[in-house]
């Protein structure tokens, strides 16, 4: 069973403020990669973004969780500053250390007063980090913050241009419980993306399947900004779901956030391992769910179609008749496994989970050419390829790479042969090769030697 937060997990290092301090800017730039939005929004981040990074320390490289969190005394459009506050909570409670975040050049605030009056009681070590000091400039203008009394002298840096980041670091590591070995281990057996529509489920999937709650739920929709990084332990493994904005029509977006969210989601499908397609069962498909099926097939990942809500909507339908319904509306793709569950009551999420370890596992096999070829001229002899009067050569086939399992076809004549009979090919070799519910990539290759017999 899953569990949020193994005994052997690196530290997690919570970073705290009021809003628009920068600390997603300063995330990004811990662990090098643009992972939360920054935007001049106040309240851009709601969840807790969690992303293990790679720091150096007196003992060499160590790996540490770092996780971004929402302002503290935002005050939210969509009255979830209550979920906001919540989360926050949640982060500095499950952490070993805090960066406590301020601006240089906004100056002391009230704010800033309060959440250091939240921070003095905690048991775990704060770091007193005043952001947006750049240059010589801003430096003279870092003492004021002392009379907060909390997280020591002030450690002046910028988020955005990485000043002092290497002497946060080496504050950070002297602060920190001594790395094991464990916690060393940065890449996860397995990235989940659970991407949809809006109010499809998504952030209730992640808690049920992290027993924890990790991301807002909300009726109102659009509540899921980032796409944010749940680290879990599953059956041993290090797993990392990774749960994305709702996604709508380009057409309907309100600002700059809701561009970038889709962005994420379409970041998240590529870099995940596997993906999620979950939809609102009582919902009839919309172009979105189409769009997203075309977009992951492009990219070649394996995915689950998940059917949230079931509990809804079982009374009224079978199981065959949605399978049908999503045959119809999403072609060519049937291989992709379909799963009903309730992500919140919990039902059958075990199952998506172990879907996904299958799914995984099929996406890294490899055949032995003699067995592929077998079944390459039994696929011949069912259908040959339509020329059109020309002669076409199918001449041997070979696994060239895993994940996803890519098959190089070498032919006389590439122009040949069309996307029909292709497809046509795909079916029959996932059929009759242990690729059954994983998509397959085939790769055609002009041969100009003579044509060779297929290998036994």
């Amino acid at each position: 069973m899953p569990q949020s937060v193994p005994s052997t997990a690196p530290p997690r290092v919570a970073i705290v403020g009021r809003p628009n301090v920068g600390k997603s800017t300063l995330l990004n730039r811990l662990v090098n990669s643009r992972v939360s939005i920054v935007e001049p929004t106040e309240g851009v981040t709601r969840d807790r973004v969690a992303v293990r990074a790679q720091i150096q320390g007196l003992a060499g490289e160590r790996t540490v969780e770092f996780m971004d969190t929402g302002g503290i005394g935002i005050v939210d459009r969509d009255d979830l500053s209550p979920h906001v506050e919540a989360q926050v909570q949640a982060a500095l409670l499950s952490s070993q250390a805090v960066l406590f975040l301020v601006d240089v050049r906004s100056g002391l605030t009230p704010l800033d007063r309060e959440v250091a009056e939240r921070l003095r009681g905690l048991a775990i070590p704060v770091l007193l980090v005043a952001n947006k000091a750049e240059g010589d400039r801003q430096l003279w203008e870092v003492d004021q913050f002392r009379q907060l009394g909390v997280g020591g002298d002030p450690l002046p840096i910028s988020a955005q241009n990485g000043e002092g980041i290497e002497v946060l670091l080496r504050a950070l590591d002297a602060v920190l419980p001594p790395p094991q070995a464990a916690d060393q281990r940065l890449d996860p057996s397995l990235r989940l993306a659970i991407v949809g529509r809006r109010n499809a489920g998504k952030s209730t999937f992640v808690n049920s399947a992290a027993r924890e709650e990790r991301m807002i739920v909300s009726e109102r929709p659009g509540t899921t900004r980032d796409a944010v990084d749940v680290v879990l332990e599953q059956e041993g493994e290090t797993w990392v779901l990774i749960d994305t904005a709702g996604l709508r029509k380009k057409s309907s977006f309100e600002d700059a956030i809701e561009f970038f969210a889709d962005s994420r989601s379409h970041r998240a499908i590529r870099r995940a391992d596997v993906v999620l397609l979950l939809f609102d069962a009582s919902q009839p498909l919309s172009g979105i769910e189409k769009r997203l099926v075309r977009y992951i097939v492009d990219h070649h990942k394996p995915f689950i179609l998940g059917a949230n809500k079931w509990d809804l909507c079982r009374e009224r339908m079978s199981s065959e008749q949605l399978a049908e319904y999503l045959h119809s509306q999403l072609p060519g793709i049937p291989y992709a496994p379909l799963a009903l569950l309730s992500a919140k009551e919990g039902f059958q999420v075990d199952r998506v989970l172990a879907l996904a370890r299958d799914l995984h596992h099929q996406a890294h096999l490899r055949v032995g050419t003699g067995e592929l070829n077998r079944v390459l001229a039994r696929a011949l002899e069912g259908r040959s390829p339509d020329s059109r009067g020309h002669r076409v050569r199918i001449h041997y086939a070979t696994q060239a790479e895993r994940t996803p399992p890519t098959i190089v076809l070498f032919v006389n004549d590439k122009r040949l042969i069309g996307k029909q009979y292709l497809r046509y090919l795909e079916n029959r070799l996932r059929e009759d090769l242990p690729f059954k519910e994983v998509p397959l990539h085939l790769v055609l290759r002009d041969k100009n030697s003579e044509p060779e017999e297929l290998p036994d």
